[in-house]
């Protein structure tokens, strides 16, 4: 073998090297990634705007950590209350349906988002509080199976919608989700949570796909159909 043959050797091996690498990077991109292809393309076509949301009986407001004070709602939650609230005064939803932590590291979610509602003239009668929607797969499961929902609207920010609505509607809810209010959210925000989003999908594919239950079990509750007007 000459010098020059015996030179080339190891730098052949590095490319082949390489390569492995690279394809390995390639299948471990595309495998991560369906998780959140499956949470997006499912939910195409169900994903609204405010202004061009569809009606149904209920919104489901999707809870999410409160103000340091405890009292009042993050920016990202108050957004999400305000668009629920102007739907409800818009007549495309005519009870909402609260689901958080009540025991959260920041406080009752629900709690706070109730005041926030009425508050905002919201009538309590039409305010319904899940104290148990303890993530997105668990306010889904239970609005389907605790509060007997078949038909809503969801809402939550952008980045989080798809995701949502998937969960949901693999649940065996038909839902249509509308995208919330976030005055507070500045680009950096949104792309760390799209970033944060784009893994929990795959926590939401691996959750279907076990069938696992809500971390709560409770009785049937008939506070839906009580709040809805007659």
């Amino acid at each position: 073998m000459t010098d020059v043959e015996a030179s080339g050797a190891p730098g052949r091996g590095r490319v082949r090297c390489l390569r492995r690498l690279a394809v390995l990077g390639v299948a471990v991109l595309v495998l991560t990634s369906l998780p959140w292809l499956w949470t997006t393309f499912t939910a195409r076509g169900h994903v609204y705007a405010e202004a061009d949301a569809p009606s149904a009986d209920v919104v489901i407001v999707l809870g999410t950590a409160v103000a340091a004070d405890r009292q009042r709602p993050s920016d990202r939650l108050a957004g999400r209350l305000e668009t629920a609230a102007a739907l409800v005064t818009s007549g495309r939803a005519r009870v909402v349906l609260v689901s958080g932590d009540g025991g959260g590291t920041s406080g009752d979610e629900p709690a706070v988002m109730t005041s926030y509602l009425t508050e905002r003239g919201i009538d309590p009668r039409r305010v319904v509080a899940d104290p148990f929607g303890l993530d997105t797969h668990d306010s889904c499961a239970r609005a389907r199976q605790v509060y007997g929902v078949e038909r809503a609207l969801i809402v939550t920010q952008s980045y989080h919608l798809s995701r949502a609505v998937t969960l949901c509607r693999y649940l065996g809810l038909d839902v249509d989700g509308v995208v919330a209010r976030c005055d507070g959210c500045g680009a950096a925000l949104l792309a760390e949570k799209s970033v944060r989003d784009f893994f929990a999908s795959g926590k939401a594919a691996w959750d279907a796909a076990r069938g696992r239950s809500p971390a709560v079990h409770s009785p049937p509750d008939p506070a839906i159909q009580n709040a809805l007007p007659g």
